[in-house]
C-alpha cells in the first residue's frame, strides 16, 4: 500500500487555468473553421449568382418587336418588294449595338433561305417611312436599286434604320426605335400565302425570331401583324 501511495503522489491534476487554455483554443479553432466554411458559401453564393444572371441574359432576346410588321405590296405582282420590323431594346435591358460586325440577321421563306443579309445602318437621321429608308439604302450604296422597280436589287437585303435615335449612332438605347427592313431582288419576293422569317442576332441575348404569312396582296400598304 505504501508503494501505490508513493505512485499517487508523483501524479498532478489538471488546474483549471489549462482547461480555460485548452477550451478557449478549440473556440478559436472552430470559430476559424466556422468563419472559413461561410466564406467559402458566400463565394459560392455569388458566383451561382452571377452564372445565373449570365444565363438568363443569354437566354432572352436583346430586342423585342415594338410593333407591327408592314410590307411594301406590289399589286401587279402580287408580291411583297419589302417588308419592316420595328425593334426596340427588351423590357429591362441595356443597350444593342447593331453595327454589321456585330449583327447578322438571317432570312428564309418557303422558297429561299440566307445565313446572313444585313448590310448596316442607314448612317445619318431618321426616317419616317419604308419609301424613304430604301432611297437613303440605295444613296448609301447599301442596295443597289429599289425592290420592284426595273430590275430590282441584284440580292435580297437588310438593313436598320431609326424613327427615333436620341444620340444618331449605330447603338439602339433605351427608349430608341429602330426598324429591320428588308428589301427583296425580284426572285425572292414572297407571293401571298408564303411566310417571311427574319432572325436578328446580335451580340449579347438569344437572337429575335419574326415569322410573319403574307396575307392576300390588295394594297401597296400590307399589314403583316
Amino acid at each position: 500500500m505504501a508503494f501505490k501511495g508513493k505512485v499517487f503522489a508523483r501524479k498532478r491534476g489538471v488546474v483549471g487555468i489549462e482547461s480555460a487554455i485548452v477550451l478557449i483554443a478549440f473556440v478559436i479553432v472552430a470559430a476559424a473553421l466556422a468563419f472559413v466554411v461561410l466564406n467559402t458559401g458566400f463565394s459560392t453564393t455569388q458566383k451561382a449568382k452571377a452564372t445565373i444572371s449570365s444565363g438568363l441574359g443569354e437566354a432572352s432576346s436583346a430586342l423585342e418587336i415594338a410593333g407591327q410588321a408592314t410590307a411594301k405590296g406590289n399589286t401587279t405582282a402580287l408580291k411583297l418588294d419589302a417588308y419592316t420590323i420595328p425593334i426596340k431594346v427588351a423590357s429591362g435591358g441595356s443597350s444593342v449595338d447593331i453595327v454589321a460586325s456585330k449583327t447578322a440577321i438571317k432570312y428564309f421563306s418557303k422558297s429561299v433561305a440566307y445565313d446572313n443579309i444585313y448590310k448596316g445602318t442607314l448612317a445619318s437621321g431618321t426616317f419616317n417611312d419604308i419609301d424613304s429608308a430604301l432611297a437613303a439604302a440605295k444613296a448609301q450604296s447599301l442596295i443597289s436599286e429599289i425592290p420592284g422597280v426595273g430590275p430590282g436589287p441584284g440580292a435580297t437585303s437588310a438593313v436598320i434604320y431609326f424613327t427615333a435615335n436620341s444620340n444618331n449612332n449605330a447603338i439602339i438605347d433605351s427608349g430608341e426605335l429602330a426598324i429591320v427592313l428588308v428589301a427583296f431582288k425580284n426572285a425572292d419576293r414572297p407571293p401571298t400565302l408564303d411566310t417571311v422569317t427574319a432572325e436578328v442576332i446580335v451580340s449579347s441575348g438569344a437572337p429575335l425570331t419574326v415569322h410573319r404569312n403574307v396575307p392576300t396582296i390588295t394594297y401597296s400598304v400590307v399589314n403583316l401583324g
